[in-house]
C-alpha cells in the first residue's frame, strides 16, 4: 500500500518553529515531487512549498520565502519542512502530496496525499 504520513506539529509561539515530516511507504519519495499545502481556518487550501526530483528545484509560496525550507533525506525517504519564524497566519492543516507538478503548481493534479497535521502558531 502506499501511504504518505505528516508528523512534526503541534502548537508554537508565535516566532518559533517547527519541522514537519513527510514520510513515504510502498513507494520510493526520492523519484517523485513532493509538495506542501495548507488550509487556514475559513480559507481555502494553498501550496507552501513543492520540491522536484533534483533537489536543487525547489519553490515557494510568498508567504513563505525566507521562512520556510523544504529538503529530502532519501536515505529515510522522506521530505521535511522546515518553518521558522512562525506567525499566527500560518496556522492551519498542512498536508503533504506527492506525484504531482510543481509547475503548474495545482493540488489536483497530484495522486498521494497524507492524512493532515495541525500547526497551531498561537501566544
Amino acid at each position: 500500500q502506499v501511504h504518505l504520513v505528516e508528523s512534526g506539529g503541534g502548537l508554537v509561539q508565535p516566532g518559533g518553529s517547527l519541522r514537519l515530516s513527510c514520510a513515504a511507504s510502498g513507494f520510493t519519495l526520492d523519484r517523485n515531487t513532493v509538495g506542501w499545502f495548507r488550509q487556514a481556518p475559513g480559507k481555502e487550501r494553498e501550496g507552501v512549498s513543492c520540491i522536484g526530483i533534483a533537489e536543487n528545484y525547489t519553490f515557494y509560496a510568498n508567504s513563505a520565502k525566507g521562512r520556510f525550507i523544504i529538503s529530502r533525506d532519501n536515505a529515510n525517504n522522506a521530505v521535511y519542512l522546515q518553518m521558522n519564524r512562525l506567525r499566527s497566519e500560518d496556522t492551519g492543516v498542512y498536508f503533504c502530496a506527492a506525484r504531482g507538478p510543481c509547475t503548474p503548481w495545482l493540488g489536483s493534479l497530484y495522486d498521494y496525499w497524507g492524512q493532515g497535521i495541525q500547526v497551531t502558531v498561537s501566544s
